[in-house]
């Protein structure tokens, strides 16, 4: 498998966790108490941090995050705090440097939750609750005493500060397969995990901030997932000043039907704001007129149809204007009548021009992804939920659950880049690598942004960058753009697509040179 670029900051799984943690303790010397104490630390002063005054609730596993939560209580209580313990297993169950905490602790030992509802008082007391039940080895849906736990700690209605993970959530993945913490904020050590950034672990973690817990420099870390960074800018093409409106890249969009020409449109302008030199937009001839009245720099090009949508007796036409061009935005518009699908199909599986296949394309390749595997030039698919459970036959509800597994799948599948979109977009390439978005924008949950991003990805690809590297920048400045677009419009709530469109620019400009 190949590496993580250095503009993915990486995110290790459970079991890289274990290995950087082993490597520490046996190759470095770092006595495992010591990594211990100063992960409690940090999460004290975090959890300090949140809530300055009133009773903290510490809730305690038997294993090593539950030490953790007894060194966090210890240092609370010698600060002055009023801290309680609860734990869900028997006292003697707890092992190793978990043990030598709790002995560490002297008074006040922990009490025992056994059944629901128990110590109900101490959790509606509590100005803060400390989550220190499950650690990043979790995998599962948690049961008994430690379920019931999760249900109160929900319940209690103030502030929680999760150690390393939420509990129930899966590190590696973000999969929630039962009930799980919900935490306003969630000290993790020594690096972000992938269930943090990636949903429905991500909703669950609130604000993730990474602490140094003393692993030394150097720690072995071969990670398969990673964070994009704003370093993925660097990789943005730069026209120069003998650049062309070709050499700066011509984008094909073949697209629209009657009643669905915004997309097509909003592709064309993405594209072209994003540094493509040159567009050409294929639509089906009744229709091409809209273009033209709104976009007076995109050329056009008439296509063959049938009551307003286009046919497969099109295809020609668009691999004859895609001779010239570097890259084809495929689907944006193009609606679901029998003709259009065999459109995007054949043309699909004829082109040979990096493509970025979207919307109603994606449709129409449902349950089909091997036909797209087949492809000559590069390929990114840019699916939804709902448009990846169509290509994979499943539901939308089961690509939520299990997002890492499902894009892998269908990456694998497709031989393809796949962009599966959301606050967390997923872009998994065929050798497994995936590049998470830190999201945070949520002026892009508007109709017309996925043909926005549909276009900057294909402008990327025109320029000749990697699939991969042009989808991960493409999602990245998309992302900027949205923010920006929010913070001019004065809310989230005002956004509209062209206005994240506008704003490319000036993302590019201002979040790349930082």
């Amino acid at each position: 498998m190949r590496t993580l670029p250095d503009w993915c900051e990486p995110l290790p799984d459970a079991e890289t966790m274990r290995q950087i943690d082993r490597w520490s303790i046996e190759r470095r010397g770092v006595a495992s108490l010591e990594l211990m104490e100063r992960a409690g630390l940090e999460l004290a002063r975090v959890a300090a941090s949140v809530v300055r005054d009133g009773a903290v609730l510490v809730i305690i596993g038997k294993g090593n995050n539950g030490g953790d939560g007894l060194v966090a209580a210890r240092i609370l209580r010698d600060e002055g705090r009023q801290v309680r313990l609860v734990a869900t297993a028997p006292l003697d169950e707890i092992s190793g440097d978990a043990a030598v905490n709790l002995e560490r602790l002297g008074g006040g030992r922990p009490l025992v939750l056994t059944a629901a509802g128990e110590h109900a008082a101490e959790f509606e007391r509590a100005a803060l609750i400390i989550d220190a039940l499950l650690g990043t080895g979790f995998q599962g849906e948690p049961r008994g005493a430690v379920a019931h736990a999760i249900d109160q700690i929900n319940q209690a209605g103030c502030p929680v500060v999760s150690a390393d993970v939420p509990s129930g959530v899966d590190a590696s993945t973000g999969v929630v397969a039962g009930n799980a913490v919900r935490a306003h904020a969630t000290v993790t050590f020594h690096a972000a995990k992938p269930g943090l950034w990636v949903n429905p672990g991500k909703s669950h973690a609130g604000k993730v901030q990474v602490v140094d817990i003393g692993i030394p420099r150097g720690a072995p870390l071969q990670a398969d997932i990673g964070l994009i960074t704003s370093r993925v800018a660097e990789r943005l093409p730069v026209r120069d000043a003998h650049a062309t409106k070709f050499t700066s890249g011509h984008v094909v969009v073949a697209g629209g039907s009657r009643g669905l020409m915004g997309a097509p449109a909003i592709t064309s302008l993405a594209a072209m704001r994003a540094g493509a030199g040159y567009v050409t937009a294929c639509v089906p001839g009744s229709q091409a007129h809209v273009i033209d009245v709104q976009l007076m720099e995109v050329m056009t090009r008439a296509l063959d149809e049938r009551d307003g949508a286009v046919t497969i007796e099109a295809v020609p036409v668009v691999l004859d204007a895609l001779e010239r061009a570097g890259a084809l935005a495929l689907g944006p518009g193009l609606g679901r009548s029998d003709g259009a699908f065999a459109f995007a199909r054949g043309l699909a599986r004829r082109s040979r021009a990096p493509a970025v296949i979207d919307a109603d394309a994606l449709n129409a390749h449902a349950a089909l992804l091997d036909d797209l595997a087949q492809r000559g030039g590069d390929t990114v698919l840019t699916p939804h939920a709902g448009e990846l459970a169509r290509l994979l036959e499943l539901t939308s509800e089961q690509v939520e659950r299990e997002r890492v597994e499902h894009v892998r799948r269908a990456s694998r599948s497709a031989n393809a880049v796949v962009v599966l979109k959301g606050d967390d977009t997923l872009i998994a390439d065929p050798e497994g690598r995936i590049a998470v978005s830190a999201g945070a924008s949520p002026g892009l949950a508007t109709a017309g942004s996925g043909d926005a991003l549909t276009g900057v990805i294909a402008a990327l690809l025109a320029k000749s960058l990697d699939a991969f590297t042009a989808a991960c920048a493409g999602v990245w400045l998309h992302a900027a753009a949205g923010r920006r677009a929010a913070a001019a419009c004065g809310t989230a709530e005002g956004v509209i697509a062209s206005d994240v469109v506008a704003q490319l620019p000036a993302a590019r400009a201002g979040e790349g040179s930082r």
